[in-house]
């Protein structure tokens, strides 16, 4: 994958920005353009591929941005609207993640290729989306990812040091469900009713060692293990090896039959293990939508590195909609290079893998909602739509190709 992909997606009646589900009606996909840095899309250099169009008639956005600072993009995203269960008469609604992944893409592409599809499963099971559902589609993708792992083991033994932050939401029925493990962040962007400002409320908790109230869980479940937190170059770690509590994968820290060789000798702890060190119980929070409830901002850690909960929903509020995600990268990579007292012109000719001494990867979703949509997409049939950062997945006779140029 080339150095940023961006796409962005327009809406029509039913289908304001990806917050309701079920119908494409005028919706329109604004391409997926694959290019080697943010100003080159606003440079017009960018190539275009994949773009779709229905109706030019449309109001919302959602825009996703990846701003890759590795050698190869180890983050993922995804945004699923329609049916959320196998059944004709389940629940209708919208599906949205971003999977930061970590020593490798793998366990990032697997959730994106399976979390949704458990999340399904379960809704069916149940017959109704619920908290339930989203921890037992976290358990199933914990457990799958785990079977992989098994399996490539003898052949491909770094796997096993593979895992990723999982941050995913549901709208259903005008209720938001947000579960989360690791440290990527959802932001709620709503006016406030006395003074009309937009008020940035975090809807995720995180689970990063730097936080102090993390270190005290990790040590109250672990009370043998005084080393079970470490500073490390100044830099809190797990066992002095990684920063998040929680992940999907990461086995090495959670089977001890997996922390060994040929595992390299940099994973492998001194002394072996009886519980898991990481955990992959998501933290899930569930908030009723309401009428002053404007948009939804997603994001990895790479993001909110150089920018607060506030400066964020300040940025999308006070520019126009198009373009949203891409301006809060730019910002941040504009952040980044000011931290390191350099310009950001300079900042952008630093290769892949050399950047990640700069920043983080950054991936960023923003959603923009209607309350009057939110409430009554539940019922709404349709076809579905899906979007991932590998490309845009539309039903055959759905929507037919065109060469809209995008909007910069």
């Amino acid at each position: 994958m080339c150095c940023f992909c961006y796409w962005v997606i327009k809406k029509f009646s039913n289908l304001l920005s990806g917050e309701v589900a079920g119908v494409v009606g005028s919706l329109v996909v604004r391409g997926i353009a694959s290019i080697l840095d943010v100003e080159a899309l606003e440079a017009g250099r960018g190539e275009m591929r994949d773009v779709i169009k229905v109706d030019e008639h449309s109001e919302g956005l959602l825009a996703a941005f990846l701003g890759p600072a590795n050698n190869l993009l180890e983050d993922q995203s995804q945004v699923e609207s329609g049916p959320l269960s196998s059944l004709e008469s389940g629940p209708h609604g919208t599906f949205f993640g971003i999977y930061d992944g970590h020593g490798g893409p793998e366990t990032s592409r697997y959730i994106n290729d399976h979390l949704f599809q458990h999340l399904k499963r379960f809704t069916s099971e149940q017959q109704s989306m619920s908290v339930d559902v989203m921890r037992k589609a976290y358990q199933a993708t914990e457990e799958g990812f785990l079977s992989v792992v098994t399996k490539q083991w003898p052949m491909k033994p770094q796997i096993a040091a593979v895992g990723s932050c999982c941050l995913a939401g549901v709208i259903c029925s005008g209720t938001l469900y947000i579960a989360n493990v690791g440290d990527s962040r959802a932001v709620l962007g709503r006016v406030m009713k006395a003074t009309g400002e937009v008020r940035a409320i975090q809807l995720s908790s995180e689970h990063n060692v730097a936080i102090e109230s993390v270190r005290q869980e990790m040590h109250s479940l672990h009370p043998d293990d005084s080393r079970i937190v470490v500073l490390k170059h100044n830099v809190w770690r797990v066992k002095g090896l990684i920063q998040v509590s929680r992940s999907i994968g990461d086995v090495y820290l959670k089977k001890a039959e997996f922390n060994r060789a040929p595992l390299y000798t940099k994973f492998r702890l001194r002394e072996p293990f009886k519980r898991p060190i990481l955990s992959s119980e998501p933290s899930i929070s569930v908030h009723e939508l309401q009428p002053h409830d404007q948009f939804l901002i997603l994001a990895s850690d790479g993001l909110w590195e150089h920018l607060t909960n506030q400066e964020a929903v300040d940025i999308v509020q006070n520019h126009p909609r198009s373009g949203s995600a891409r301006r809060l990268v730019k910002t941040a990579l504009q952040e980044a290079a000011k931290k390191r007292e350099m310009r950001y012109s300079d900042l952008k000719k630093i290769e892949r893998g050399v950047r990640r001494h700069f920043h983080d990867d950054i991936t960023v979703i923003v959603l923009f909602l209607d309350s009057n949509l939110v409430r009554r997409a539940s019922s709404t049939r349709g076809p579905t739509l899906s979007v991932r950062g590998t490309g845009v997945h539309i039903p055959s006779k759905t929507l037919a190709p065109c060469s809209t140029p995008m909007d910069t």
